[in-house]
């Protein structure tokens, strides 16, 4: 297919790209590709994940580990300013989704599939003649970060391409994707972080200047830095949209503010689907990649409700006061379809065709729709979200403006107390425009939906598991994590299942309730806007926080498995199944791997795909893991581990490690990859399956390459797959 692909890509680039570009700024107006060639290598897909629980019957929901290191081709040129440049090569890396829906009982089966990243991919471009770009005016202020940012969002939920399979199917209802819920996460406090800043050139040390990063897909959350305190309390709240789980989660890490460049303070990786079972966590989590240090968080999973029934109660919840229109916790969201204009005035000059864009805001927050040059019908087919605090007293104004004039091409008000009274709190037509021509409108679909707490029917003795994704990789680098758990014990008081509302000043625990933490301060703070809905909080509860025992992976008694006596083990284990039969050329079964050097990252990264042919270390099978060093290097901190793959001699992993090492650097050194078993603490059953020792001295190394390895006893005379 991918000659094809190619062509469809060069159509893509010629006929849709080029025209935006062109339209996008005066200056760009002789912008065009002289020659598009993604070059020969094909796009590759390392693994696909089909899911099978928490779908919806009518749909197929696909995970495509999707890998494209191609030799392209593309040169462009602006005749204006006889500029020239182009793209040597693209690398992409990421997990793709796909999603078949509507199942339909007619051929082809499927109504449309909708094609979209679920987090930002690695996108690495190596450009040609850049800074010539760079100097043409109106684009000094522009980065090749700044690009590959733009590039790859245009890829990320909530943006998605939707493809019509049959002409029946209602493409409009899958252009209107309503998230699956929202998430809201109180950033409350973290202990026992580590003092990154130290004096008299490192001879005392002293504390942090910790902020969080918080991520949930593209969005994006920075909290308020705490001025020299390893044991900071924020106390602030965000809200963010959820569009696709499984596979989304939060994303926190913390960093120690500096002048020049921030350290790292550790990390923390939660499964939404959790979080969604759970409605409510309220938990002390222990930081991974780092020695110590806990955060502690209480998530609350809002459930979209397409009714009203419920709003008075989240108003009282959140506080909804009169003086408080515009800010404050979310009661509700309000998402909009913006599809078209009719019959819009020329704008200042007579006869001509204005640029229209559209603005629309409720109460602070705004935002605007892409541009359409040269039209008075636009078409922009644009999705847009707001939270609201109080939709009874907030009302949507939208206003058509010409980009060229900055003049209003029409404006209207919708108050957001209309949609309470509609059926399934929707509408979906064309609105007349004011000050405006006497035909103009614009169509838009508007929803509103309550964001409602449930509470969990659960027995006294419930307790939960809250999913923490171990990060497999280093900070800086795209988390594909491998799985542990948390194990929660709930307080001997009132179980965390009933929403605790934020308060301003404190609020005592009940009597007798054990406390494991410190109690947060009462210190509100205002009101902050993120991007999202943000809001200060008081971090005392209605209830008893369930708070969290930490517990770390246990590492094994042996844990370096190229000890004497587990190589002469696995000699052992291979006699026996030899029995006086020849085993083959690989008898201790084979391991694929990817392997490459990312410069721009100055990370040699690692993607552990599969094994096959394991041998059984039990009737059940094997339990098998990978385990990696970067030699020399053996330190705890240094190894990485992939998750344990149950009763299988076959494990496809799919994840992706990396090592912050330079190019020289990792050339003169060995990667160590063991397969193990892993049995219970203190089982019989741990230990070798197999071992490879890869070396990294080849020249292809920044190109990368996957193979397929044969397992050994000890590593040593390692036979390549091809």
């Amino acid at each position: 297919m991918w000659p094809f692909i190619c062509q469809f890509i060069e159509k893509l680039f010629r006929e849709t790209i080029e025209p935006a570009v062109r339209g996008a700024h005066t200056h760009l107006s002789t912008f065009s590709f002289t020659r598009v060639d993604v070059g020969q290598q094909p796009l590759r897909i390392n693994g696909v994940k089909v899911y099978t629980e928490n779908v919806d019957k009518r749909q197929i929901i696909l995970d495509l580990q999707i890998s494209f290191v191609g030799n392209c081709e593309i040169d462009l040129e602006i005749k204006r300013y006889f500029c020239r440049a182009g793209v040597q090569s693209i690398q992409i890396h990421g997990t793709m989704r796909v999603i078949l829906e509507p199942l339909i009982g007619d051929m082809p089966l499927v109504g449309a599939l909708s094609i979209f990243f679920l987090r930002k991919p690695l996108l690495e471009i190596n450009w040609t003649g850049l800074t010539n770009l760079l100097d043409i005016p109106g684009l000094n202020g522009l980065s090749d970060t700044i690009i590959l940012d733009i590039i790859s969002n245009y890829l990320v939920l909530p943006n998605r391409i939707t493809v019509p399979l049959v002409s029946e199917v209602q493409i409009a209802q899958l252009r209107f994707p309503i998230p699956k819920g929202v998430l809201r996460i109180h950033f409350i406090e973290a202990q026992d972080l580590q003092g990154k800043d130290t004096y008299l050139k490192g001879l005392v040390k002293g504390k942090s200047d910790p902020y969080g990063v918080i991520r949930v897909g593209n969005q994006i959350f920075q909290s308020k830095v705490i001025k020299e305190n390893l044991s900071p309390k924020w106390n602030e709240v965000y809200e963010a949209l959820v569009y696709e789980h499984p596979g989304q989660e939060l994303e926190i890490e913390l960093f120690d503010e500096d002048p020049d460049k921030d350290d790292f303070l550790g990390s923390l990786m939660i499964d939404l689907i959790e979080v969604e079972k759970e409605r409510l966590l309220d938990e002390w989590f222990t930081l991974d990649e780092v020695l110590r240090g806990k955060l502690h968080l209480k998530l609350e999973w809002l459930t979209l409700m397409p009714d009203a029934s419920n709003l008075e109660k989240v108003l009282t919840d959140i506080r909804a006061d009169k003086d408080q229109a515009n800010d404050g916790l979310s009661s509700a969201l309000l998402i909009l379809y913006l599809d078209s204009a009719r019959n819009l005035p020329s704008g200042k000059k007579i006869n001509s065709n204005p640029n229209p864009l559209v603005q629309m805001s409720v109460g602070h927050k705004a935002q605007e729709s892409k541009i359409r040059y040269k039209t008075n019908e636009p078409v922009w087919e644009e999705n847009f979200t707001f939270f609201i605090h109080n939709p009874k007293r907030q009302e949507l104004e939208v206003e058509v403006k010409d980009e060229q004039h900055q003049c209003c091409l029409g404006s209207l008000r919708i108050p957001l107390s209309q949609l309470l009274t509609c059926e399934d709190m929707t509408l979906n037509q064309r609105f007349q425009l004011g000050d405006s021509g006497p035909n103009s409108s614009l169509k838009m679909k508007l929803a509103l939906r309550v964001l409602h707490l449930e509470k969990q029917e659960r027995s006294p003795d419930h307790q939960h598991s809250a999913q923490v994704k171990r990060p497999s990789v280093s900070k800086e680098g795209r988390k594909i994590s491998v799985r542990s758990q948390m194990s929660a014990s709930p307080g001997t008081g009132d179980s965390s299942t009933a929403p605790s509302t934020p308060v301003i000043g404190g609020c005592d625990n009940k009597p007798g309730v054990e406390e494991r933490a410190q109690p947060a301060e009462a210190s509100p703070q205002g009101p902050r806007d993120l991007g999202r809905s943000a809001s200060s909080l008081q971090a005392g509860s209605t209830g008893s926080p369930s708070h969290v025992s930490a517990k770390e992976p246990t590492p094994s008694i042996a844990s370096d498995i190229s000890l004497p006596v587990a190589t002469q083990e696995l000699r052992q284990r291979l006699r026996q199944l030899e029995n006086g039969t020849t085993l083959g050329q690989s008898p201790l079964g084979q391991i694929q791997l990817t392997v490459r050097h990312s410069s721009q990252r100055n990370k040699l990264v690692v993607v552990v795909h599969s094994c096959r042919n394991l041998i059984a270390f039990s009737e059940d099978g094997s339990d098998p893991y990978v385990r990696l060093y970067l030699l020399p290097d053996k330190r705890r901190s240094g190894r990485r581990k992939t998750h344990v793959s149950k009763k299988t001699l076959n494990p496809v992993f799919d994840q992706s490690f990396d090592f912050s090492v330079s190019l020289p650097d990792v050339q003169r050194r060995t990667l160590d990859v063991a397969v193990k078993n892993s049995g219970g603490f203190l089982s019989k059953d741990k230990g070798l399956l197999g071992k490879v020792l890869v070396g990294l001295a080849s020249e292809e190394l920044a190109k990368g390459w996957t193979q397929w390895y044969d397992l050994t006893e000890d590593g040593t005379r390692p036979h390549v797959v091809t």
